[in-house]
């Protein structure tokens, strides 16, 4: 029988990459579209682990089920390492990445320091246990033009040097294999098989 696991967004981009990730492994990954009367889940927290366990254990309150949820977001040096946990809603939560990304552009126009990373936090929820979280990061640079259609959010801004391309530019394959997400689902995967999960 397939393990359930619960993932506390309904970011389309955010559900393929884990589903590509964990169902190899034989999970069944459901998201919140799966759990309507949920509503929305007030992320408060100040940093990226803060604000994915908020999201998982209200699942886990609610269900009384193991729940995982991911809080990513892209830290740019030269804007004190915003948008950071504002990633999302930076500039609105429904203002599209199509326009976040050339702001992003705009502003590092004449700026040498085009350091940024991706960060992100995946926490794990169960009844009756504390929260794990598993944190991971990918260093980049901000591109001087957007490039490629795969991925989603800042991807095509995003250029990671030893690739040579942007994280739009990936297949998921390789976007996987040294992405923030796709090492910190390494990190819960072998967390997972030591609990015999």
């Amino acid at each position: 029988m397939d393990k359930v696991i619960v993932v506390a967004s309904k970011n389309a981009g955010k559900i393929k990459e884990f589903k590509e990730m964990l169902e190899p492994k034989g999970f069944e990954v459901k998201s919140l579209a799966d759990f309507l009367d949920i509503g929305e889940i007030d992320e408060t927290g100040t940093t990226f682990s803060a604000n994915a366990i908020i999201k998982a254990q209200a699942i886990t309150d609610k269900y009384n089920i193991m729940a995982i949820s991911d809080d990513s977001g892209l830290e740019i040096d030269a804007f004190d390492k915003q948008p950071g946990v504002q990633s999302a809603r930076w500039l609105g939560h429904d203002t599209p990445y199509s326009y976040k990304n050339q702001v992003v552009l705009d502003r590092m126009k004449d700026e040498t320091n085009r350091s940024c990373r991706y960060v992100c936090a995946i926490a794990v929820t169960r009844p009756g246990k504390e929260p794990v979280v598993f944190e991971d990061t990918v260093e980049c640079v901000i591109a001087k033009e957007p490039s490629g259609k795969n991925g989603f959010g800042y991807d095509p801004i995003v250029y990671y040097e030893p690739f040579g391309k942007t994280m739009a530019e990936m297949t998921n394959e390789e976007k996987n294999r040294i992405s923030h997400r796709g090492k910190a689902v390494v990190r819960l995967e072998t967390w997972m098989e030591h609990e015999g999960l």
